[in-house]
């Protein structure tokens, strides 16, 4: 007996990706400019210029859409360089938190999220597992490089260490609004270091 190749049933939902890429863009433009408590999907899919059902084929709620999106923008900025030494990716990481924070629209984008994250913990958790999670992930990732070369303890205490890179530059970008200097990270690296204990190799 021949084979009986499967076909697409007639009518399924095709996912297109530059309309993926328009409502994509257009979730960011919204964010950024009204906030995550006012964004509607009605208002995501008039500025994509789709119908509301192209937005429920992709995703079920407004919280899932949000965070879908941000998870994937976030991770693109997100990197595991691999200079062969420590201090040189802890600059690759931390030129890259610049990036993600000063971002135009993230920029903008993150206060409000962490704001709704406050009054309505489920949104909290939802950036947790979306967006924290697989950053630090990602920081880990140069973490354990940097004891398998030696120049850091194999104790060393990861949720510890990916605190003390991040919150720096959170705190002056984000937080306090401040520029970062020419030498800012430059200087942040070696307090990193010295913080962390870190061994040549």
């Amino acid at each position: 007996m021949g084979v009986t190749q499967k076909r697409t049933p007639t009518g399924a939902a095709v996912l297109q990706a530059d309309v993926t890429r328009a409502i994509t863009e257009a979730v960011l433009d919204e964010l950024a400019e009204t906030g995550y408590g006012k964004l509607s999907m009605e208002a995501v899919a008039r500025r994509a210029g789709v119908g509301k059902s192209a937005l429920y084929r992709r995703w079920p709620s407004k919280q899932e859409m949000v965070m879908a999106v941000l998870a994937e923008f976030s991770l693109e900025l997100a990197t595991a360089p691999d200079s062969g030494t420590l201090r040189g990716d802890l600059l690759g990481i931390l030129h890259s938190l610049r990036e993600w924070l000063t971002h135009p629209r993230f920029s903008r984008i993150l206060p409000d999220l962490a704001a709704e994250g406050v009054r309505n913990p489920e949104v909290a958790e939802a950036v947790r597992t979306a967006i924290g999670e697989p950053r630090r992930a990602v920081g880990a990732t140069v973490l354990r490089r940097a004891v398998d070369r030696g120049e850091l303890p194999a104790d060393t205490d990861f949720e510890m260490a990916l605190d003390l890179i991040a919150a720096p530059v959170y705190w002056r970008l984000s937080v306090r609004r401040a520029p970062a200097e020419p030498d800012y990270l430059d200087n942040l690296a070696d307090v990193v270091l010295r913080a962390l204990k870190g061994r040549p190799s």
